[in-house]
């Protein structure tokens, strides 16, 4: 009787345990249902706001909208220069980004030409897709540059174009849009200037020993040729600019009186003299620089003692002080050109004003330098009957041919001559036998001093490169540093989410 009782009793027990677990059990399943529904709609709503951040993103390249410039000097929008120079530009005119990707801040920037010309349009494009580009300008497969076309003309940019270094402080400057603006007013221009370069009198010459510049100048949209002038007895009517290049020889007279009546038309010459080592008679040479102020050469090279004035330690190797001119802006503030052997530009001050001519320094050797004529010197301090002190190595000279008349509207004529106490500085010589420059004129800014030179005398100012007036560090990740930056602005925010819902749900299961 006892043990029914107790069969009874355990019965009953497990039968209000059963009840107990069901109801657990149905609680737990309600739970892992609710659980389930607001995981799942939780997770649904991220991936709707990721979606919805993926087509604004979308959309705004599609509408091609301008960045918001964060920037204090606007580093990444057009200046109101650049839109004025290109507002009204009435041709076709094709940016191909050959190479890049279509989130490039460079091409970003040139994307916004459109906003201000519909013309003008820039697009990143995949050589392999583009075989009429990689047959006109010979791209090959994995080269990345840049091709400012309109019609037959055109312009190529490479990456190192856009950008500038400063050495002192490390930083990486953008240049980009004033090579972009120079690029699109150059190949849209009716006119294309012309420059000669004058043969016969001297070991330079585009074909021996400054191919570069050749290479550079008809980059820069410039029509170079050659000039004969025995052969030719004149200057070509269409010269724009006459390039002559250190003399070894004296004029002919038919050089001589075909130069001179150059100059009185108005035209422009750019002399560059490398220093003399032998005495030479020249006055038809003379004669010319004589028109404009400018004394004889003499035997002699300027050497430096300012440690912080030449490169690896060498006086001959110098680095001249840049004054602030129109050809000069842009190098104003950089570590500047490098001179070899560079000579004196002797200017007759007094006179100037007798010849009409006004002078504007360039460049200059620094305070501390020195002029050696006696090559047996073989020491690098300076000897007592040395002639000391600042020595100009550049300079632009305007002659005023013929005044202007306001009462009958006639303009003034003038000749501008642009001189240098160096050649080698834009020939292909090497800097030294362990340079890592080609030539000397890829090393610092003689490239930029002597197309902004040419850019000048030939009245093309848009090709002087403007640079703005600040520069922005430009850090450029490496494959690793890249996947941990994407990492950290798409998988670390999708992991606070998870953890977040999850510790949401054991709080409410307590």
């Amino acid at each position: 009787m006892k043990e029914k009782k107790e069969t009874k009793q355990q019965k009953k027990t497990q039968k209000e345990n059963n009840k107990k677990d069901k109801k657990v059990n149905k609680l737990i399943e309600i739970i892992k249902k609710k659980w389930l529904i607001k995981g799942t709609m939780t997770c649904l709503l991220v991936a709707i706001i990721i979606a919805i951040f993926i087509a604004i993103n979308l959309g705004m390249q599609k509408l091609e909208l301008t960045p918001i410039d964060f920037t204090q000097e606007k580093l990444y929008t057009l200046t109101d220069e650049s839109k004025e120079k290109v507002k009204n530009i009435e041709k076709e005119v094709n940016i191909y980004f050959v190479g890049y990707t279509d989130d490039d801040s460079n091409l970003d920037l040139a994307k916004q030409y459109k906003k201000e010309n519909e013309r003008i349009l820039a697009e990143a494009v995949d050589v392999n897709n583009r075989p009429d580009l990689a047959s006109k300008y010979g791209i090959e497969s994995g080269t990345k540059g840049i091709i400012v076309e309109c019609g037959e003309k055109s312009k190529i940019l490479t990456e190192s174009d856009l950008v500038t270094y400063d050495t002192t402080s490390y930083e990486t400057i953008s240049i980009a849009e004033e090579k972009l603006t120079s690029s699109i007013v150059s190949v849209t221009s009716e006119k294309v200037p012309k420059v000669y370069f004058l043969e016969g009198y001297s070991e330079f010459s585009l074909s021996q020993n400054m191919n570069y510049l050749n290479m550079y100048l008809a980059n820069e949209v410039n029509e170079i040729d050659t000039l004969n002038i025995l052969s030719a007895g004149k200057v070509p009517e269409d010269c724009d600019t006459l390039v002559v290049t250190t003399p070894n020889r004296d004029f002919d007279e038919i050089a001589t009186t075909a130069i001179t009546e150059y100059i009185q038309a108005g035209k422009n010459i750019l002399w560059l003299n490398a220093a003399v080592t032998s005495k030479k008679d020249m006055p038809n040479v003379n004669k010319i620089l004589a028109m404009y102020g400018v004394k004889p050469f003499e035997i002699g090279i300027i050497r430096e003692t300012d440690a912080d004035k030449m490169i690896t330690g060498s006086p001959d190797l110098i680095l001249p002080e840049i004054e602030n001119a129109t050809i000069t802006e842009d190098l104003y503030h950089t570590t500047g050109v490098i001179f070899i052997n560079a000579t004196k530009v002797n200017i007759e001050e007094e006179k100037l004003e007798e010849l009409k001519v006004e002078e504007t320094d360039l460049l200059l050797a620094s305070e501390n330098s020195y002029f050696r004529s006696n090559f047996n010197i073989q020491s690098d301090n300076v000897k007592e009957n040395e002639e000391k002190g600042t020595f100009v190595v550049g300079a632009q000279l305007e002659k005023t041919i013929k005044e202007a008349n306001e009462e009958n509207g006639e303009s003034a004529i003038i000749s501008k001559l642009v001189i240098f106490g160096e050649n080698y500085f834009v020939s292909d010589y090497p800097l030294n036998q362990t340079s890592q420059y080609a030539a000397i004129q890829l090393a610092s800014y003689n490239k930029d001093l002597i197309l902004n030179s040419i850019a000048y005398l030939v009245d093309r100012e848009e090709d002087i490169t403007a640079r703005k007036d600040t520069g922005a560090v430009t850090y450029t990740a490496t494959e690793a540093q890249d996947t941990i930056i994407r990492v950290i602005i798409f998988a670390v925010p999708i992991i606070i989410i998870i953890v977040g819902i999850v510790v949401w749900q054991v709080r409410r299961k307590k």
